[in-house]
């Protein structure tokens, strides 16, 4: 996807994204710094990025990445917002409406009408929507 000419890229992320450079034949060249450090545009390069939290807003995070040709000068940049979405698998575990992160009563469970606990039914089959 790089535009033609490019030998190399840098890449520039917002404070909630973590990106990764991993290049054929080495070691996991580890996480990228925010802006400054250019990597060859190799095939094989992988750039990896994951956000650690939930977003406040949507496409609140930002990846860019430049491309620049022999020499340095800058050619173009490919840039992507995200949003990251947290889930919780919290339940209402002593069935009182209340969803509380630490019940007690999630790490077990009791049949009956004084029961408390959650069941979670998941379908694993391949089905076609």
């Amino acid at each position: 996807a790089a535009p033609a000419g490019a030998v190399s890229f840098g890449v520039k992320h917002t404070e909630g994204v973590s990106v990764e450079v991993a290049c054929r034949g080495q070691a996991e060249v580890g996480s990228a710094p925010s802006s400054g450090t250019r990597w060859p545009l190799d095939e094989g390069t992988v750039l990896r990025f994951s956000m650690s939290r939930a977003s406040t807003e949507v496409n609140d995070n930002k990846v860019t990445v430049s491309f620049y040709a022999e020499g340095g000068q800058p050619i173009n940049q490919a840039g992507v917002f995200l949003t990251g979405i947290g889930i919780s698998l919290d339940v209402d575990a002593d069935q009182d409406g209340v969803v509380e992160k630490n019940n007690p009563n999630k790490a077990s469970w009791t049949w009956g009408p004084e029961g408390h606990g959650a069941i979670l039914l998941v379908s694993c089959d391949k089905e076609s929507l």
